[in-house]
């Protein structure tokens, strides 16, 4: 007996799939800016006036924008994803994976879930290959200049996220749907069926979540550079950590394959629990 699975993958996106943060490759440099020294001025924003980390970034956005004369219209920033780089494999990925995905009679559905300017990812190469970008955010005038800040997703903001791909409740305007009580077996996505691919600490939320509920979290890392993967590993906040390399003849992608194929065996036996446990309350009454 066959069924088809859907499974979502979720995937932060700055130093997971780039190399660096978003910011680095063009915005910070128009600034005649280091990203030491961005990075610095926002921590101290947001600690000097406690603030969220987030929220201090974006504003510090606007202010050095304006300080700069620098564009700050939607399509300025959706014009910095073009510079954006990845890292080896990202670009054929996501065909890869949903080729592989179809063989084990596998839908998948991509998304990301980041703290970065969902406007840079929509400009980016990859942009237009999840299903829902969830980052941060800015509200625009009526000409399209940036006044306010949307959306901030900072790291425990992110876990929202997946309960709305959980439940199928995409439209982040929609909360008391979210809040409703669902029944496991009238959810969209079970969490067994989540792969979280992230590289750090504002990442643990999410990968905890899913790993707990019976997903699969993998954290990535520099070639060379484990970062904190192996502590993450020892205090089981992850099942895998391999290089950030997604090129099909790499770990991560073996990997990958390895858990959809496990993913669409164990929801067949779910299935055929189901059924069985049918029949038998049907004969017994």
């Amino acid at each position: 007996m066959s069924t088809t699975t859907t499974v979502a993958i979720m995937y932060d996106f700055d130093k997971t799939l780039t190399t660096k943060d978003m910011q680095e490759y063009t915005f910070i440099p128009k600034l005649g800016m280091q990203a030491d020294e961005f990075w610095s001025k926002a921590n101290a924003l947001a600690k000097n006036e406690q603030m969220d980390n987030i929220l201090a970034y974006m504003k510090l956005m606007l202010d050095e924008s304006k300080k700069h004369s620098q564009p700050i219209r939607r399509n300025d920033f959706v014009s910095l994803g073009k510079n954006l780089e990845f890292y080896p494999g990202v670009l054929s990925w996501f065909d890869l994976v949903d080729k592989k995905a179809k063989e084990v009679g596998i839908v998948v559905e991509h998304y990301i879930i980041s703290s970065g300017l969902k406007e840079i990812i929509e400009g980016s190469q990859i942009g237009e290959k999840f299903k829902r970008i969830y980052a941060s955010e800015y509200l625009y005038d009526e000409n399209g200049v940036a006044v306010w800040p949307k959306l901030s997703v900072n790291y425990t903001a992110k876990t929202q996220f997946l309960f709305r791909i959980n439940k199928g409740v995409l439209d982040v305007s929609e909360d008391k749907k979210l809040n409703d009580y669902t029944p496991e077996t009238n959810r969209s996505v079970p969490f067994r069926n989540m792969i979280y691919i992230g590289d750090g600490l504002t990442d643990v939320p999410c990968m905890k979540l899913v790993k707990n509920n019976g997903g699969k979290s993998i954290a990535v890392h520099k070639p060379g550079e484990l970062g904190i993967c192996s502590q993450l590993m020892v205090e089981q906040r992850i099942d895998f950590y391999t290089e950030a390399n997604y090129s099909p003849n790499k770990e991560l992608f073996s990997l990958v394959s390895i858990i959809l194929q496990k993913m669409q065996a164990e929801n067949e036996l779910e299935v055929m629990h189901q059924q069985m446990l049918d029949t038998a309350t049907e004969k017994k009454c």
